[in-house]
């Protein structure tokens, strides 16, 4: 029983992933809805097949909050706001990366932490996405060294556990 809600849910697409999904293509180059969406299945090879129904209302949300735009051509292409929080979650994610490393060498209950833990980041990355344009220089700072401090803690702990 466990198995299939783990397979289920394994295979599922983090909550707040696309949005940060179609910002990373547009900083690429400028795309349709339908290109959005024809990448996602390539890159995916077939795994994930985002719909209509998520990608054009989240490209809706994101032209709201000044994040891309609309070109005449109907293609989106990112805005200077838009690349700004990029750049900010791509070193969020950066510092994720080296804590999800750390948690598949502890094996299969790592590999069950990492997948817990990915769900949690990309919520709040959706979150902190959406307020990232409100916080201040300090508050980005401190959240910085909050998940730099939490990095130091894993690889600590993997040291000892290797000594």
């Amino acid at each position: 029983m466990i198995t299939n809600w783990l397979s289920k849910v394994g295979n599922s697409i983090p909550r707040g992933f696309s949005r940060h999904y179609i910002l990373s293509l547009l900083k690429e180059q400028p795309m349709t809805g339908k290109e959005i969406i024809d990448k996602a299945i390539f890159q995916s090879e077939g795994k994930w097949k985002p719909s209509p129904g998520l990608i054009y209302p989240m490209l809706g949300r994101l032209l709201e909050e000044g994040l891309i735009t609309e070109m005449e051509n109907g293609r989106y292409k990112i805005t200077n706001k838009g690349l700004e929080i990029s750049i900010d979650l791509q070193s969020v994610q950066n510092l994720i990366h080296k804590q999800l490393d750390v948690m598949f060498r502890l094996g299969n209950i790592g590999k069950f932490m990492a997948k817990d833990m990915i769900d949690r980041v990309a919520s709040i990355g959706s979150i902190l996405s959406e307020n990232l344009d409100k916080m201040t220089e300090q508050e980005k700072e401190k959240y910085k060294e909050f998940l730099t401090e939490e990095l130091e803690k894993i690889e600590n702990k993997e040291k000892k556990e290797n000594e």
